[in-house]
């Protein structure tokens, strides 16, 4: 299956894409019953597998065996990954991409930001001078072969954001996000200056972004929308609150027949899906 073939006709199709940001194999299990994109988040993923913000910690291979496991277990949904800045070296870059692609990974989204990194809702982001960029950027075009390049800038000048949106537009890349854009007329500036090339628009709780529904967006003409901690920042809340009720309770579990709440059943028939999506609508063969 080309994965970077079929999230770009769903890009270029409206309405506005969303992809959900996950952190983990259960977190995408849940997701997967909702919606059929993943966004493979960066501060997710730092916050799942390390316990730390999301300021550049993340190495490579940890980011490929995370997808390789996605794939296998969602071979129909769309996988988005944030590769931060390509993991600094350019040739890392370009080795990280083709890896991601022969894994199963729809696409990627490479930023301008130089160490030390930042959340790209963070105040004290550092950018790579574009000419810099653009040649990084060009490099991992020339490395993909169906895969989805997002490329993203964290500019924050005004004049600048305007600057690189407009030079990232003049690329092949696929896509472009600028991320922290901070209200809608500056939704509408950017839209203007890429011209016809979709744009992405990252939504994060507490971030510096407005918060839009998808079909506000769609009027503004963003083409794919990432979410990218939905599932970690509920988590969190449900976590605390769950283990809160337990201490309170003396320890003693809720009856799941009485409150309704996940239990060990219920968790393993979701988990279960992992594996039939790989069988389909096969059906058995017939013995004799």
């Amino acid at each position: 299956m080309l994965y970077g073939s079929a999230l770009r006709k769903s890009v270029s199709s409206p309405p506005t894409t969303p992809l959900i940001g996950i952190y983990d194999m259960y977190s995408a299990s849940i997701a997967a019953q909702h919606y059929n994109g993943f966004f493979v988040s960066g501060f997710g993923f730092a916050a799942s597998h390390y316990g730390l913000p999301d300021i550049g910690f993340i190495a490579w291979p940890d980011m490929l065996a995370f997808v390789e496991r996605l794939r296998l277990a969602f071979p129909g949904h769309h996988l988005l990954v944030d590769i931060d800045d390509g993991y600094v070296d350019p040739e890392v870059a370009c080795h990280v991409v083709q890896r991601l692609e022969r894994t199963g990974a729809s696409g990627v989204i490479l930023e301008d930001q130089r160490r030390p990194r930042r959340c790209g809702h963070a105040d004290g982001k550092l950018i790579l001078p574009l000419e810099e960029y653009l040649e990084k950027l060009q490099l991992v075009l020339s490395s993909r072969t169906d895969l989805v390049v997002v490329a993203r800038t964290d500019a924050t000048e005004e004049s600048e954001i305007l600057r690189r949106a407009a030079a990232l537009a003049e690329t092949d890349a696929d896509v472009v996000l600028v991320d922290g854009v901070r209200s809608v007329e500056w939704i509408r500036k950017v839209r203007k200056v890429i011209g016809d090339k979709p744009l992405l628009f990252n939504q994060i709780a507490g971030g510096k972004s407005p918060r839009l529904s998808l079909s506000e967006l769609s009027e503004l003409g963003v083409d794919v929308a990432i979410y990218s901690t939905p599932c970690l920042f509920a988590a969190h809340g449900a976590i605390d609150g769950a283990l809160s009720d337990l201490k309170t309770a003396d320890g003693r579990l809720p009856d799941t027949r009485e409150t309704g709440a996940i239990g060990v059943k219920g968790a393993t028939e979701l988990l279960e899906k992992n594996i039939s999506r790989h069988h389909g609508d096969r059906q058995p063969a017939r013995v004799g």
